[in-house]
């Protein structure tokens, strides 16, 4: 996975153009980074994702294009373009790429 940290401020942008995919891959992009939480973009090329872990804090996913697998506690959920959940601190959790999408990823630390 690789990783580019940049802010923006005070320009319009569109997320999902802001992170490209790259094939075998998952690529990250952090466009707010604070003591108080994150906000970070990603890319999942078809087949990749993340293991089951583990996160301190609530954490917000929201599917900007294609289609995603997460499991939340052992529950499979199906998660498509425009939609967005909740993975609850301390549940464990994991994501797959049914195909390639693109997510935002919001933790707010409380």
């Amino acid at each position: 996975m690789t990783q580019e940290s940049t802010e923006v401020r005070g320009v319009p942008l569109v997320a999902g153009r802001l992170v490209e995919y790259a094939e075998g891959s998952i690529v990250s992009r952090t466009i707010v980074k604070r003591e108080t939480g994150n906000v970070t973009l990603f890319a999942f090329d078809a087949g990749q994702g993340l293991s089951e872990h583990t996160a301190p804090f609530d954490a917000l996913v929201f599917i900007l294009e294609g289609r995603a697998s997460v499991t939340i506690g052992g529950k499979l959920k199906e998660v498509t373009a425009g939609e967005m959940l909740i993975m609850p601190a301390n549940v464990p959790h994991a994501l797959q790429a049914a195909e390639r999408f693109k997510m935002m990823l919001v933790m707010i630390r409380s």
